[in-house]
């Protein structure tokens, strides 16, 4: 099984990092990566200083695109699975283009604060979206447990996190159920 890494250089547009995991990277993927990509260029104030990383894999008949974009405060993610390749990708840029559109208004609240990188009168408001507010606010205990009592918590309570603080370390640790129906654990420094 081959793992490929391609770099593109940015110069005006971000620069772009493609990892194949067990697949080799053509040049028609490379340039249809980019040339997606560089849609999001307009969104960026600084893009040439935007660093992507885009991770393609196989699996079975699947091809799988997840894309990273670490900007100053934030991180855009999403990844998306498709039959064919160059639809996983169409579908993955699709949905970074409206997370940026969906969330305009709480960057641009914040962006007063933070310089999150984002060209905001680029950014179309997305029509159909309502902003998503805070409906409930709750209060628990943390107690001090290890990882296997965190999960076995949040598996009798039905969830798909479980906060608890660390018995080893002493600090606020979250379990979570991923997608592909293992767990996960984050960690405060």
């Amino acid at each position: 099984m081959r793992n490929d890494i391609i770099k593109v250089q940015g110069g005006d547009s971000m620069e772009i990092t493609i990892h194949g995991d067990k697949l080799k990277i053509t040049s028609s993927m490379k340039e249809y990566i980019e040339e997606k990509l560089g849609k999001l260029d307009k969104y960026l104030e600084k893009s040439g200083e935007v660093h992507a990383n885009v991770i393609v894999k196989v699996s079975n008949y699947t091809q799988r695109v997840e894309i990273t974009i670490p900007l100053k405060s934030v991180i855009l993610r999403t990844e998306d699975s498709q039959q064919d390749f160059y639809a996983a990708v169409d579908k993955a840029i699709d949905k970074l283009e409206r997370q940026i559109r969906k969330n305009k208004t709480r960057i641009a609240s914040k962006q007063v604060k933070n310089d999150y990188g984002f060209a905001l009168s680029e950014i179309v408001d997305e029509e159909e979206a309502e902003e998503s507010k805070v409906v409930k606010r709750k209060k628990v205990e943390v107690k001090p447990m290890d990882e296997e009592e965190a999960i076995l918590q949040m598996e009798l309570l039905g969830h798909e996190f479980y906060m608890y603080k660390d018995s080893e370390t002493n600090k606020p640790t979250v379990v979570y159920k991923r997608k592909d129906g293992n767990y996960g654990i984050i960690e405060s420094e």
